[in-house]
């Protein structure tokens, strides 16, 4: 089980079938440790969870021709024939409410955002590179981080909207917008909770964060596990804000962990007086 929930582990359990990024059943099963019929029953006892655009079922031609290239490149088969998008991921870790599911869901989160990353390159990239690069990716012949490096990622464009139940889009944006500092991440947000220390933890970078209501025993039992961030509790600001590196400003209209539940935007701030005014206003 440590073995597979490593990033790299899950992005070889990632598949593009019918021009989406899915995973399948019986992988979600193992991940979860629950038997693959209960994956299913949870898709048939939650059907307003799961609309069509969220899961499909695998033709017989489908199945067939993902199972030879697994046991082409894998020397294994896979007998899932239910197709899971990253947002009915998303929702199946709603219902298996359990610790393990809850640490699963974060990591295959992280997963369709590695994948993103090197599927999302710029538009100059020469098909025949992109071929190379997926075919890189099926054999596993190299690391996914060395095949990204090579390419430059697609911008993050300055302005998103998200409506309500773009729970797992928003999460997204979030951690690649994270993934963008160097080495120094600033968040501010007066409701930061566990959701947004959930999606932190991981992350190697020097992170201060500003809040009025951080909960003082969730602070203390994160501090005993991990030293990545500095807690600094402040009442100055309303609105939320993320600075990458003292140079990028971010300002979202939702507090982190609602994100998702009501429509709102993360846009990009290109102000630099806005900026220097705010970490003034932090550091003094």
């Amino acid at each position: 089980m440590k073995e597979i929930m490593k990033n790299e582990a899950l992005d070889n359990l990632i598949y593009e079938i019918r021009g989406k990024e899915v995973m399948l059943d019986s992988d979600l099963a193992e991940l979860y440790q629950v038997e693959t019929k209960r994956i299913n029953e949870a898709v048939k006892n939650n059907p307003k969870k799961f609309p069509e655009r969220f899961l499909f079922r695998l033709s017989e031609k489908e199945y067939l021709s993902l199972k030879s290239k697994i046991s082409t490149s894998k020397g294994g088969s896979r007998k899932g024939h239910t197709a899971f998008t990253e947002q009915s991921v998303y929702m199946l870790a709603t219902i298996l409410k359990s610790k393990i599911a809850t640490e699963v869901s974060i990591r295959i989160m992280d997963a369709f955002v590695n994948m993103r990353h090197y599927l999302n390159c710029n538009n100059n990239i020469l098909p025949n590179k992109i071929l190379l690069l997926e075919s890189k990716v099926d054999n596993n012949t190299k690391r996914i981080d060395e095949l990204f490096d090579k390419f430059n990622p697609k911008e993050i464009l300055h302005n998103h909207i998200f409506y309500e139940g773009n729970f797992y889009n928003s999460y997204s944006l979030l951690l690649d917008i994270l993934n963008n500092a160097k080495k120094e991440i600033i968040i501010i947000d007066n409701y930061a909770g566990k959701e947004l220390l959930d999606m932190i933890k991981d992350i190697k970078r020097e992170i201060i964060i500003l809040s009025q209501n951080i909960n003082d025993k969730l602070k203390e039992k994160y501090e005993m596990e991990f030293t990545n961030v500095k807690f600094i509790h402040s009442d100055l600001f309303h609105d939320r804000f993320i600075i990458l590196d003292r140079e990028i400003l971010y300002t979202c209209g939702s507090s982190f962990k609602d994100m998702g539940k009501k429509c709102f935007i993360i846009s990009k701030l290109n102000s630099k007086e806005i900026l220097e005014g705010i970490i003034k206003q932090i550091f003094n």
